[in-house]
């Protein structure tokens, strides 16, 4: 049996039936709800597959596309949603170029210069690459970043404005230095004098002052922000997306800091491949000294910053715990977590004047560090650097009749001040940061005391090593940096035993021999 379709066709009358059957089963189902398990569409989970790194204004057209992505709930505007079953490959991250100045001449160009010139021409082309890199950070940090949170009030302005600071205003300062560079290179791809546009240009960097200063401050808020599920979805986005290349908000905010303290390395090796009867020998050397000369200015308006920053956050459980010479102090020489003997968690802090021992809390989401004991004097601090084995740690009933490992990495400060019959026994995570809170601890007492007084006793076996310093400086910079970007985990300590000293008693002995042999 056969039936006529629209065109005059023939069709089989059993196609036909089937096709009318289709048709009313899809009428039914539409009509009738259906309680069958229907896949979820595909839901945006990267940036990638919203911004498209090669072509052209993808940064600039960001705020638009992630705001319909944030208000239509992963469904883009006049975009059919369709089930998927699997998700999109992400798209790789965009790369730098990496090419070296000696890579853009021909062979012939090449036999041209010396390698020493070749030298000296990759080391001006990196500091100008630099300064394009740098400049095309500050402006997405901005424009992917800054003002899409803005718009879509993520963070408010002035919460913004406290992370981001003033990034806009130091792009002409590095665009300046660009086009200086661009306008002394010549024909053939080279530059000729540097010396004199770097002295007259590096004074400008003091501007980061502030903005280096605020850093601490900024990275708190940030890390508190991110407690929020929109700021961190959203931060998330952006660092699965190809702009970022697989670099946090932070890594871009800190993208200054890090470049100012490039800058003394990238004049150094240019002049290293400067002859020294080149015009430029002379200006390089005073660009160096001008350049350290404005980061020691720029670290020590961010160590009294830093310093009033964790001042601020103390927090008294007595008035009489608030040493007035707290706000005397303008510098905080290192902090770190450690433990003390029964393997309590604390924080210290060395100032300039006082050893302020803390425990960290929380008070409405603002973290505080509460005095754990009457801060110490740096005049009246005696340290005391303790073997491996001589003090057991943690306070556990079980381990005061083992015979488990005793600790390691320690060391005991207390007060010489009768009227403070203080002593705290401290452990490190490990060797290396036990030698730089002995080196800080050291510097600090020095400052007060003379050397020849025997403030810091030490057992005898370890005479060579407590007389080994390095310079305060680098050993401040060691601390911080070490304690607050690369945290340890907390170390093991051994069960603890009772509370004895065993060489106390020797230690006394030795000063009052000390104290004869003088007298």
């Amino acid at each position: 049996m056969v039936a006529y379709d629209e065109l005059g066709s023939l069709v089989p009358v059993k196609r036909t039936l089937q096709v009318i059957d289709y048709q009313n089963q899809a009428n039914k189902e539409s009509e009738e709800p259906s309680n069958k398990r229907v896949r979820p569409l595909g839901r945006v989970t990267s940036l990638a597959n919203l911004i498209s790194p090669v072509k052209n204004g993808a940064v600039r057209r960001f705020g638009q596309t992630i705001q319909a992505s944030f208000r239509g709930d992963g469904k883009l505007p006049g975009v059919p949603q369709k089930p998927c079953s699997k998700a999109a490959a992400p798209t790789p991250p965009k790369r730098r170029n990496s090419t070296l100045w000696s890579e853009t001449l021909d062979v012939h160009q090449k036999g041209t210069f010396s390698t020493k010139e070749i030298k000296r021409q990759e080391a001006i082309f990196e500091l100008s690459r630099g300064e394009q890199d740098l400049i095309e950070d500050l402006q997405l940090a901005r424009k992917a970043y800054h003002d899409p949170m803005l718009k879509l009030s993520i963070m408010s302005e002035e919460e913004l404005t406290h992370i981001f600071g003033n990034l806009d205003a130091y792009i002409p300062l590095h665009e300046d230095l660009l086009a200086q560079l661009s306008k002394a290179t010549e024909a053939d791809g080279t530059v000729g004098q540097i010396g004199q546009i770097v002295v007259s240009w590096l004074p400008r960097l003091n501007a980061y002052k502030d903005y280096c200063s605020n850093q601490l401050a900024a990275k708190a808020l940030l890390d508190q922000k991110k407690q929020d599920r929109r700021v961190q979805d959203f931060l998330q986005r952006c660092l699965e997306s190809p702009f970022s290349r697989k670099l946090d908000l932070w890594s871009f905010l800190d993208i200054p800091r890090s470049r100012l303290v490039k800058y003394p390395l990238l004049l150094k090796e240019i002049l290293r491949h400067t002859p020294p009867e080149h015009p430029d020998a002379a200006s390089l050397e005073e660009a160096i000294t001008i350049i350290q000369g404005v980061l020691s200015d720029i670290n020590m308006k961010k160590g009294e910053s830093e310093c009033q920053y964790y001042i601020d956050k103390l927090e008294y459980l007595d008035e009489r715990q608030r040493d007035p010479r707290i706000e005397q102090c303008k510098s905080l020489l290192c902090h770190g977590e450690l433990r003390n003997k029964s393997g309590t968690k604390l924080h210290v802090f060395l100032f300039t004047e006082l050893l302020v021992l803390t425990r960290p809390v929380t008070r409405n989401e603002r973290q505080c560090f509460q005095v754990y004991r009457q801060p110490i004097a740096v005049q009246d601090l005696v340290l005391e650097d303790l073997q491996d084995g001589d003090v057991r740690m943690g306070g556990s009933f079980r381990g005061a009749f083992s015979n488990a490992d005793k600790a390691k990495n320690i060391f005991r400060v207390r007060s010489q001040d009768p009227s403070q019959a203080q002593s705290h026994t401290l452990q490190v995570n490990d060797v290396f940061h036990k030698q730089q809170w002995l080196n800080c601890v050291r510097s600090a007492i020095s400052v007060h005391r003379p050397l020849s007084e025997p403030s810091t006793p030490s057992p005898p076996t370890s005479d060579t090593r407590s007389k080994r310093r390095t310079s305060s400086v680098s050993a401040i910079i060691l601390m911080e940096e070490t304690d607050e970007n690369c945290p340890q985990p907390a170390s093991q300590s051994a069960p603890n035993s009772p509370c004895t000293a065993p060489r106390m008693g020797q230690l006394s002995t030795e000063r009052k021999r000390e104290c004869s042999l003088k007298a």
